[in-house]
Formats: C-alpha cells, sequence, structure tokens
C-alpha cells in the first residue's frame, strides 16, 4: 500500500489552487455559459490538459511515487506546469475576447458564467505562474535542464509553434508562394526539434545523443535563430507586400467579424507570432552558449 506523504509547502498549495480554478473554470463553462465553436474547444482543451497533468503531479508526490514513474521527476512537473500556465494564458485572452465582448455578449445567467469563467482562468493562470517561479532552478542550484531558464525557453518555443500551426491552416495561407512553404519548413523543423528535446529532459535520454549535449543545444539555438530571422523578414514581405500579395490592407469584413480572428488578423498574428519566436531562439542561444562556454 502506497503511503500518502502530506507535505505542507508553498509548492504544494499552489498546485491545489491550479487544480480548483482549472476544475471551475471548465465546470462553469460547460454547465450554463452557452459557447460554443473552435475558440470554446480550445479554451477547455487547456483547462482540462491543465487539470489533469496538475492532478497526475499532485498524486504522484503525495504517494511517494516519484521513483516509481517511467520519467524524470525532476524535469516532469516544471515541464507541464509551465505549458500549463501557457495554457491558461491563452484561455483568459480568447475567452474573454471571443465571449464577453460585441454581439457574443448575452445577459442573465449565462453571462454570470462566462465572467465567473474568465475570472477563474485567470486564477488558474496566476497559480500556474506562482508555481513556476517556485519551482524553477536558482542560480547555483543543482536541477533539472527543464527548470533552468533555457529548458523554459524550450516550451515557449513549442507552445508558440502551436500556435502558428493553429492559425496558419485555417485557413491555409502558406500555399500561394515558395517562400511562404519555407516559413512553414521553419515552423516545422524547429518544433521538432524542441518537442524531442523536451522529450529528451523528460526521458533522461539526452545521453542517447552522439555529441555532448550542451553543444547540441548551442548548435541548434543557433540554427533555429538563422531560420526564424529568415521566416521573420519573408513572412511579411510575401503577404504583406503590394508587390508579393493583394492583403495590404485589412479588409472591411475584418471590422464585422465577432465569433472568430478574420484571415488578415490571423496573417499579422503568425507574423507577431514569428517575430516572438525569433526572440525567443535568440534568448535561448544566448543562454545555450554561454552554458558551453561556462563548462568549458
Amino acid at each position: 500500500m502506497p503511503l500518502v506523504v502530506l507535505q505542507s509547502s508553498r509548492l504544494l498549495w499552489a498546485r491545489v489552487a491550479a487544480l480548483l480554478f482549472t476544475c471551475v473554470a471548465f465546470s462553469v463553462a460547460a454547465h450554463g455559459a452557452l459557447v460554443s465553436g473552435s475558440m470554446y474547444d480550445w479554451c477547455m482543451f487547456c483547462w482540462v490538459f491543465s487539470f489533469i497533468n496538475t492532478l497526475i503531479v499532485l498524486t504522484v508526490e503525495l504517494l511517494g511515487l516519484q521513483a516509481r514513474v517511467p520519467v524524470s521527476w525532476t524535469n516532469f512537473p516544471i515541464t507541464f506546469s509551465c505549458y500549463a500556465l501557457l495554457l491558461c494564458l491563452s484561455a483568459s485572452i480568447i475567452f474573454p475576447f471571443h465571449f464577453l465582448k460585441g454581439n457574443n455578449v448575452s445577459h442573465g445567467e449565462a453571462r454570470d458564467h462566462r465572467i465567473a469563467t474568465t475570472v477563474f482562468s485567470c486564477l488558474a493562470t496566476l497559480a500556474y505562474l506562482v508555481e513556476v517561479s517556485m519551482a524553477r532552478a536558482r542560480p547555483g542550484e543543482v536541477a533539472g535542464y527543464m527548470a533552468t531558464i533555457p529548458g523554459l525557453l524550450k516550451v515557449c518555443e513549442t507552445f508558440v509553434a502551436i500556435i502558428i500551426f493553429l492559425f496558419i491552416s485555417n485557413p491555409v495561407s502558406y500555399d500561394s508562394h515558395p517562400a511562404l512553404k519555407w516559413c512553414l519548413a521553419v515552423y516545422c523543423i524547429c518544433f521538432v526539434i524542441s518537442m524531442a528535446i523536451v522529450v529528451l529532459c523528460v526521458g533522461e535520454c539526452t545521453g542517447c545523443l552522439p555529441i555532448p549535449f550542451p553543444r547540441f543545444l548551442s548548435a541548434y539555438a543557433l540554427l533555429a535563430v538563422i531560420m526564424y530571422l529568415t521566416a521573420t523578414i519573408i513572412w511579411p514581405v510575401f503577404k504583406f507586400d503590394s508587390h508579393h500579395s493583394r492583403d495590404t490592407q485589412r479588409p472591411d469584413s475584418c471590422r464585422n467579424a465577432t465569433a472568430e480572428l478574420c484571415r488578415w488578423d490571423k496573417l499579422v498574428a503568425i507574423a507577431v507570432l514569428t517575430a516572438l519566436n525569433f526572440l525567443i531562439y535568440l534568448a535561448d542561444l544566448a543562454y545555450s552558449a554561454r552554458l558551453v562556454f561556462v563548462r568549458t
């Protein structure tokens, strides 16, 4: 019989708070918010995914099963709490943006449910922020790679890429020119490698690489910075320049769009997210190079 280990700590209470807030958020939204659509599905996924992973982490730690799980417990909790932070943050922005403005604002009980859902989603975001800030490695501490700033940046890189994939595929906006297909290749290649690094760290398989892990990280970060730099330049040029595209100005139809972002807004969002990921990879390169030079 496993022994329940009760440890009263700030990190434990932050996880309990995140568990409760995400549970209330998706329960209230499903019960009486009276909303539907792809944006609602995304928000529900964010809350349910975060709830399930927090429940797993709490169960394992309270039962003292860390040594029995087939993953690195120094990397798993911080990795998924960081993903949960980003997911709940996106839901806290998307849900009120789509369901608490304009023609989507209802009255009465449904509106109250939507407001309550937004409030608890924001509280869950705050709880995960506290958890990540307490669980991340401090200078001089011995911790798993995912608890360091470069590890957390890997999570951000993959998350931003996922959002880009959502925008670029609905509607498909990369097939009008070969240069745009290169941008898609950049997003895919960097996402796959960054996610592979996360999986290797969580699964404690970094020793399987034929070269030292820190050198691999630096080489990849340099390659990703170069690739994302090209995408940061190419995407706006071939989407908003009058010589290559007709989408130089925001159409009037976008002003009347209330349910979801229109096509032009998604193109702008892709350009902004590409530049954001370029900056994240640049910071990753700086930290990874410093890691190599300090160790050598």
